[in-house]
């Protein structure tokens, strides 16, 4: 697990101890030397970087990761609307050695949002779609907060009570959850989806700083910026 300060993103590396194929999630466009640095140090090599959606908080670095990092794919979500190596779709697999993440559709925050989970099940990253003690939000971007509800309980709650979550984001320190803890204790996803659907439509949040900037440069790799 790695961290971006700026929009307390959390980025990542997952890898096959034997083989050291790796995968990357949501790395960030500021932090792209740092996660290289690491990934040569520790011998890996390097072979999807996924994005959980199209981001609208930060840029990613995947456009500039593969222009540095020979035969890595970039992954996205096919109802994202970005370019990338491989669209994604409920069911697909991601492999690293003998491992792999699943892909399930969890939209709600935007259509594109998917939560990729071990092949074990032991751990799910949930993207935007559920974060600790909280969801993304769902005013902007294709945001449906009936769609997140939906998403969030007939796909992560659905997984086993121990499954650990990784979120994209936490602005509070936090690391990571569990399906079980989630489902007891998250003030928005314990509520009815009426209940729910009123909350995440009077959030009167501002919008996010970088969203002019980042949605554009992440429907193309992050290379507009670049």
């Amino acid at each position: 697990m790695l961290f971006e300060s700026e929009s307390s993103t959390y980025t990542y590396l997952l890898a096959d101890t034997n083989t050291k194929e790796a995968v990357i999630i949501d790395p960030v466009l500021e932090t792209v030397d740092r996660d290289l640095k690491l990934i040569k140090e520790l011998g890996l090599n390097l072979t999807v970087a996924v994005n959980t959606h199209c981001h609208a908080d930060h840029i990613t670095s995947t456009g500039l990761m593969k222009q540095r990092v020979a035969g890595l794919k970039s992954a996205i979500s096919k109802f994202s609307g970005a370019t990338a190596d491989i669209h994604l779709t409920e069911g697909d697999n991601i492999p690293f050695g003998r491992h792999s993440l699943t892909v399930k559709e969890t939209p709600g925050h935007t259509d594109g949002c998917i939560t990729l989970v071990t092949g074990d099940q032991t751990m799910a990253f949930t993207g935007d779609a559920l974060l600790i003690r909280g969801c993304g939000r769902t005013d902007f971007q294709q945001g449906c907060a009936e769609k997140l509800y939906h998403s969030v309980h007939e796909k992560i709650f659905t997984l086993p009570d121990e499954c650990l979550i990784y979120p994209a984001h936490d602005y509070l320190g936090q690391t990571v959850s569990t399906v079980g803890e989630e489902r007891k204790f998250n003030p928005r996803l314990t509520k009815s989806m009426e209940e729910f659907v009123e909350l995440m439509n009077n959030l009167n949040l501002p919008k996010p700083k970088k969203i002019d900037i980042s949605v554009p440069a992440n429907l193309v790799c992050g290379l507009h910026h670049v």
